[in-house]
């Protein structure tokens, strides 16, 4: 049903509708529920080399779909150190799952107390959507 997206309370969330999820010392990065919604059959990503260092809202590759393409960017900022090949095979993955199977990249960060609390949670996120879709 449109305007019914998945907000898991476990991730923190950007205006750009990237998520991050803490996992001990790294933190696991996709594009929301929302976003792949928006841009819909997902036919390519373009992932980010491990090992580079990324700022917060710096652009890590992209989402191409057959619509649109969009940017990914960092929620956080860190160095990359595992990127989710599947997706180079199986694309459609950040359609079906895109808090699961459908992640994007693994980062460990450099300064979260820092950079957490410009994210929004899950009930920010979801008032955040509610005035985007109300607009359109």
């Amino acid at each position: 049903m449109k305007g019914e997206y998945k907000v898991p309370e476990d991730v923190y969330y950007t205006k750009e509708h990237e998520w991050v999820r803490l996992e001990g010392d790294k933190c696991r990065v996709g594009v929301t529920d929302y976003a792949q919604n928006s841009l819909h059959e997902i036919v390519y990503v373009d992932l980010p080399k491990i090992g580079i260092k990324v700022s917060q809202m710096q652009s890590l590759g992209a989402v191409e779909s057959v619509k649109a393409v969009a940017d990914v960017y960092s929620p956080i900022s860190g160095t990359v150190i595992e990127v989710n090949n599947t997706l180079s095979d199986a694309p459609e993955l950040v359609n079906k799952n895109p808090y699961g199977e459908g992640w994007i990249t693994i980062i460990r960060p450099e300064d979260l107390e820092k950079e957490l609390p410009g994210l929004m949670k899950a009930p920010d996120y979801k008032d955040f959507l509610k005035k985007i879709i109300e607009k359109k």
